[in-house]
């Protein structure tokens, strides 16, 4: 086919749902990435949609595009890893609901009797619960329908993809601390627990916002749960910890009991790529036009579809 317009770097979220977008558009597209999708620090998500540990004044509006974007996605089609799950955010301050929150058709705002000890402030809504390894399957298998495949390929300068593709889009997340050299970003580490859940019995989700390294959370995917978290800075130890999963246990179970005797399946850990803020943008870089598009922090999944777009007006 020649030279493709865009070849993408990268295959974790970001990277699949720009490749998506992009061939969708009516381009051609190439991925190359360093490991397939399954090793992406995108497998290691829980996931839940939410504007979270990102910041960037364009990130209510790429979310938003995202969320209408992932509703679609569930409504469509039942095998995709995202479902719509009805759920309780909490916070321990007496604050305001955020606005894009607050834009959720059924929102609801909780009185205190129905939050559990600890909390200020709580709201209910249904938003898009993501199981990351059924959700990431399914983005390879619609880029496929378009003749695009992930090429393993390592890639240690952007010098070394020149004439490869008009456009070079570099969604390699914290890679690019390496790569760009971007010395701002930096790893935020994160760790789950899985669970048993094949009676489904736990059917509704959880997630408190709270400062420190400690995080409450947990996501029904049907025969499994994923319970969460912590936020770790500047630190890139990928093995699992047994004193932060029984805290995370713990925290949990204080919120649904019987997740107390739940069968554990596996640990997972991975490394939000965080800086100050999202960097999508486009420069010309030694006669190559690469447009940047990570950075995303905890909000990959929240961001995949508006950034996508971003890259897409970039481009024109």
């Amino acid at each position: 086919m020649g030279v493709p317009d865009v070849l993408v770097i990268g295959a974790g979220v970001s990277g699949l749902t720009t490749a998506i977008a992009l061939a969708e558009s009516g381009r051609r597209v190439r991925i190359i990435a360093e490991y397939p999708s399954r090793q992406s620090t995108s497998a290691a998500a829980g996931a839940s949609w939410g504007p979270y540990m990102v910041s960037d004044p364009r990130v209510l509006g790429w979310s938003r595009t995202s969320r209408f974007a992932l509703e679609a996605i569930a409504r469509e089609r039942t095998d995709t890893g995202v479902r719509l799950v009805q759920g309780l955010e909490t916070d321990v301050g007496d604050v305001e609901p955020p606005g894009w929150a607050m834009e959720i058709e059924d929102f609801r705002l909780c009185r205190s009797s129905e939050l559990p000890p600890g909390y200020a402030t709580g709201w209910r809504y249904t938003i898009p619960i993501v199981n990351m390894l059924k959700y990431l399957t399914y983005l390879n298998d619609r880029l496929a329908t378009h003749d695009v495949r992930v090429e393993i390929q390592r890639v240690t300068s952007f010098q070394e993809l020149a004439g490869a593709a008009r456009v070079i889009v570099n969604c390699t997340g914290l890679a690019s601390r390496e790569l760009v050299p971007d010395q701002g970003l930096f790893p935020v580490r994160g760790q789950l627990m899985v669970v048993d859940n094949t009676d489904n019995k736990i059917d509704w989700f959880f997630q408190d916002n709270t400062n420190g390294e400690n995080l409450t959370y947990f996501y029904p995917h049907g025969s499994h749960v994923v319970l969460g978290g912590c936020a770790i800075e500047h630190t890139s130890d990928m093995d699992p910890d047994e004193e932060t999963a029984a805290g995370i246990l713990k925290r949990c179970a204080a919120i649904e009991p019987r997740l107390l005797d739940a069968v554990k399946i596996e640990d997972r850990v991975g490394l939000r790529p965080t800086r100050g803020s999202v960097r999508t943008e486009r420069v010309e870089f030694d006669g190559l036009s690469i447009i940047h598009n990570y950075g995303h922090g905890g909000a990959g999944v929240t961001l995949s579809w508006g950034c996508a777009q971003e890259v897409s007006r970039l481009i024109d």
